[in-house]
């Protein structure tokens, strides 16, 4: 607008610099040809008068009361123009270009030259009607430019305001938050667009509560699945790799004196404790046996003590909240999940020295961190399948997991609502 404003002027101004000159000299024609017929009819009256000098002086001192139409002497100088107005601003005039418009008609005395009839238009009057016209123009162009700009604001503020809040509500939509409705504002064609948009919230409001509901199902069935293949294993093949390696082992110390019986026997001794070994870390992996037993905080600090003895050289520092033996279920199922993925994804590829391992209940959330000192992981490296899985737990329960690297460290960092998931696991049973 300030732009259209400034051009207007620019304009205005060459426009008054190209017409002015042709307009004042035709506004002051006639009084030029005033000061010609004056200048004639002196010139006859001294040609005719007995005393011209006489004449010449009356005709002076009668004449010389008028201000554009003068005698003067023919030494004096005499004004192109005459502009007394104050009220019109300098550069305003000089924009103007006036032009030489006044005019000097010899007066003789028997062929000597005594003087001029001059004629110095008074152009104060007309400059003073420009200017006014001027500011006239400009400002009622001005005037409508803004009017103009004021209501292309308003209209297109009406359309845009609904437009980015539609904007704002299809990016809540992407990052997954469906709670916040669109105000449905602005024309026709927005206002559908946000119904359309607030409808799909609610769809995709319920298509998220029916997988959440889904994703706690599966979990709770692979749960299930898990536990009761651990139990199989365990009162199935405990007793035979039991018995394997007690008779191993009386078949070692049964073969002390053969040489060549000996190192056989001590072969198969050995290959039984390392299926025991083998068998309890397959239990382990398919349920955490202590959870039931010993509690959840319990049996996290077993699960460390575990990973101590895996890697004494590891410092490993951990503040376990006792409040978490007051959680059970499958949300209890997923905090260990999320500690014992993260602690065994450190021991195999991060080649760490330090980690640290931080389980806090809050009012509203239980909030886990387990953090290394690493070679971390390149940007954007999708989940393992491992951490995958334990995303998906997490999710069920309408929790967050985040991978991330903060100051040279390895973070990951879960948040599970107990309330919401422990009510919505009940529902879902």
């Amino acid at each position: 607008m300030v732009a259209m404003v400034l051009a207007s002027l620019v304009l205005g101004g060459i426009a008054l610099e190209i017409v002015s000159p042709d307009q004042f000299e035709d506004e002051n024609a006639p009084g030029a040809r005033s000061a010609k017929t004056v200048a004639a009819a002196l010139n006859a009256a001294l040609a005719a008068s007995a005393n011209p000098q006489a004449t010449l002086d009356a005709f002076s001192d009668g004449l010389g009361k008028t201000e554009s139409i003068a005698f003067r002497q023919p030494a004096s100088d005499r004004p192109l123009v005459r502009i007394a107005d104050s009220r019109v601003p300098h550069w305003f005039i000089a924009l103007l270009n006036i032009p030489d418009i006044g005019t000097a008609y010899p007066v003789a005395i028997a062929g000597h030259h005594v003087g001029d009839v001059i004629f110095t238009p008074d152009l104060s009057a007309d400059i003073f009607e420009k200017w006014i016209g001027f500011l006239a123009i400009t400002l009622s162009g001005s005037g409508l430019m803004l009017m103009a700009a004021l209501s292309a604001h308003f209209t297109t503020g009406s359309a845009i305001r609904p437009l980015e809040q539609l904007q704002h509500g299809l990016a809540r939509l992407r990052a997954g938050e469906y709670d916040s409705a669109i105000p449905c504002k602005g024309p026709p064609e927005i206002r559908k667009s946000c119904e359309a948009a607030n409808q799909l919230s609610l769809t995709l409001k319920q298509l998220s509560r029916d997988n959440r509901t889904l994703l706690r199902r599966l979990v709770s069935v692979q749960d299930d699945e898990r536990r009761e293949l651990a139990r199989e294993l365990h009162d199935e093949l405990g007793p035979l790799l039991f018995a394997i390696r007690a008779n191993a082992t009386v078949l070692s110390e049964a073969t002390l004196d053969d040489a060549e019986l000996r190192a056989p026997a001590h072969g198969i001794l050995q290959a039984a404790e390392r299926l025991q070994q083998a068998h309890r870390r397959i239990l382990e992996g398919l349920t955490p046996l202590y959870v039931q037993d010993l509690g959840l905080a319990q049996s996290i600090d077993t699960l460390l003590q575990n990973v101590r003895a895996q890697a004494p050289q590891l410092t490993l520092v951990a503040g376990i909240d006792p409040r978490l033996n007051d959680i059970d279920g499958v949300l209890s199922q997923t905090i260990y999940r999320v500690i014992q993925e993260s602690v065994t994804n450190v021991l195999r590829h991060a080649r760490a020295t330090r980690i640290d391992v931080d389980a806090t209940v809050r009012e509203d959330e239980v909030v886990l961190e387990i953090s290394d000192n690493g070679v971390g992981f390149l940007p954007q490296t999708p989940f393992g399948r491992g951490l995958t899985g334990m995303r998906e737990r997490v999710r069920a329960l309408d929790g967050i997991l985040a991978l991330s690297r903060e100051n040279g460290r390895t973070l990951v960092r879960c948040r599970l609502p107990p309330a919401h998931a422990g009510a919505e696991e009940v529902q879902s049973t």
